[in-house]
């Protein structure tokens, strides 16, 4: 987001909780920063931030950011849930695509979709079968969404995301002990090969890049944004 809004773009998040977009009102680019509150499943919600950009202009990109963490097991949760959480997953990705490329249609002009997805898309590790399961689904729809509207100058990439200092990242490592965080930071550093997890500036420089006109030959591209962790390849459970 403020990558984008460093390059001049007006940006309208959707986000669950008002909270965490509290802080926009305060942002000094808030006259090109908009907030709706909703869920991005949702195609009304979608809808409503596809008009509100539109207010600045045609709209040109969209991301697909949303997941939802939480596990499940085919040999001990119902099918049911499981099948729950990867529509979960998926459902965001399919919403937002939907809503850009029927305005990129509507309008008649090019635009850029891009979708977040994960090194586990291709490498799963134990106990994140929906997620996984979720974001190799982005993954064929990143590509089909490239094949059936490149023709229309609509494009689709996608991230494919190591580990990444977020918020969550960081709660997570709160609630260990010193001994156990400064573990969990040598195993990451193992895990990929540049020694150490992303930043989300770095992720949003990918972003960026594939959302711009520099990008404009680049498409069904699933980029990994890893630091090196899908081509090394080490199973986290292999210690």
């Amino acid at each position: 987001m403020e990558r984008l809004l460093a390059g001049g773009e007006t940006v309208v998040v959707v986000e669950r909780d008002p909270e965490a977009v509290s802080w926009i009102a305060r942002h000094a680019e808030a006259g090109r920063l908009v907030a709706v509150i909703g869920d991005a499943a949702d195609e009304g919600v979608a809808a409503r931030a596809a008009d509100l950009a539109e207010r600045s202009g045609p709209l040109t990109g969209w991301v697909n950011n949303a997941a939802v963490f939480r596990d499940a097991s085919v040999h001990d949760a119902p099918v049911g849930e499981v099948v729950n959480l990867i529509t979960r997953n998926l459902r965001p990705a399919v919403v937002g695509a939907a809503t850009a490329v029927r305005r990129f249609l509507a309008a008649g002009t090019a635009g850029a979709v891009v979708n977040v997805s994960s090194h586990q898309a291709s490498r799963p590790v134990p106990g994140c079968l929906p997620y996984a399961t979720a974001k190799a689904a982005v993954e064929g729809l990143t590509r089909a969404l490239a094949v059936e509207y490149g023709r229309h100058g609509i494009r689709a990439n996608a991230v494919a995301l190591g580990s990444v200092a977020t918020e969550r990242h960081e709660a997570f490592l709160a609630g260990q002990e010193p001994d156990r965080v400064r573990g969990i930071e040598v195993e990451l550093a193992r895990l990929h090969p540049v020694g150490r997890i992303g930043q989300p500036q770095e992720v949003a420089e990918a972003v960026a890049y594939l959302l711009s006109p520099a990008a404009s030959f680049i498409n069904g591209v699933t980029l990994p944004v890893d630091g090196g962790r899908a081509a090394l390849g080490l199973d986290p459970e292999s210690r």
